[in-house]
């Protein structure tokens, strides 16, 4: 069964949910240094990457059409890059340098909450399709 899960959707969603488990560090990094004198605020960049990544995809000029709801994509794996962390150096909010703006920073931490709760329902549901699939109903 991990065998089917190695496919190209499973593999965007775990590197999302990289990207979500590596946001919730780098959020509770900045809450932490709140008052830290010159303390530069960072972020994940992934979604933006990704959006990128699966337009640039669409670009090719070999396109499968697809006549039948049953048949499988031509050129339907869009590559997955990898999160990273970028510092914004460009700013500063407070009289000692720090650019942290807590109320922002928690609702980031929210949101990052309930996009990570999404992506692992999704797998988990994804999971329980596979294994309906292939045992019968549950």
């Amino acid at each position: 069964m991990m065998e089917l899960l190695s496919g190209a959707s499973f593999q965007r969603l775990e590197t999302a949910i990289q990207a979500a488990a590596m946001r919730q560090r780098v959020l509770s990094n900045n809450i932490a240094n709140n008052d830290t004198p010159n303390f530069k605020r960072s972020d994940v960049a992934f979604e933006e990457m990704l959006t990128r990544a699966i337009g640039s995809q669409r670009t090719h000029a070999l396109a499968g059409r697809l006549t039948d709801p049953r048949h499988i994509p031509i050129n339907g794996a869009y590559p997955s890059p990898s999160p990273r962390v970028v510092t914004d150096e460009s700013t500063a909010i407070n009289n000692n340098r720090n650019n942290v703006d807590i109320e922002k920073e928690m609702a980031l931490l929210a949101e990052n909450q309930l996009r990570y709760n999404l992506m692992t329902q999704q797998v988990s549901h994804e999971a329980k399709m596979m294994r309906i699939g292939i045992q019968g109903s549950a």
